[in-house]
């Protein structure tokens, strides 16, 4: 494969890369507005893409390993090495663009990611909190399901009927 045909590759999973970011974000934007009615579909969209990227990944892990070794260097080389083995000129620029680019978007994506797991584990607290709240004296439940709730406390009788 031509180093024309790994660039174009890599355009391709830069585009991938920022249809992630995106799909990211509108999980963020879902979260934030609290409408988590559309979350599981967004979260559906964000697997789709990593499946591509993954696939796109392979792709990119065998075409660069034979472009390196077109131009010596190692047979599994990385992108970091097929630009320091690329000819002068040229070639890498273009390859030292490509992984500066899906550098910083696998940088913004982490940065996007961990935000949605902090919205998400705040959420989960909050609902746990709320049930929690719901009914304090409930007690605690047996193996079999039935409520250990004591009822055994005072009551109060009238007795002057």
């Amino acid at each position: 494969m031509s180093a024309n045909d790994v660039s174009a590759l890599l355009w391709r999973e830069r585009e991938l890369l920022e249809m992630l970011l995106f799909k990211l974000e509108e999980e963020q934007l879902l979260l934030t507005a609290g409408k988590t009615r559309w979350l599981q579909h967004a979260t559906r969209e964000v697997e789709q893409v990593l499946d591509r990227l993954r696939a796109a990944g392979l792709t990119r892990t065998i075409e660069v390993s034979a472009l390196a070794q077109e131009w010596g260097a190692r047979e599994d080389a990385t992108l970091r090495d097929l630009v320091a083995a690329a000819p002068e000129g040229t070639w890498t620029d273009i390859f030292q663009g490509h992984l500066s680019a899906m550098t910083e978007l696998a940088a913004q994506i982490k940065e996007v990611r961990d935000g949605n797991e902090r919205h998400l584990r705040a959420a989960v607290r909050s609902t746990q909190e709320t049930i929690a709240d719901l009914n304090p004296d409930a007690g605690i439940y047996t193996a079999d399901g039935a409520s250990s709730a004591s009822t055994g406390s005072a009551n109060l009788v009238d007795t002057s009927l």
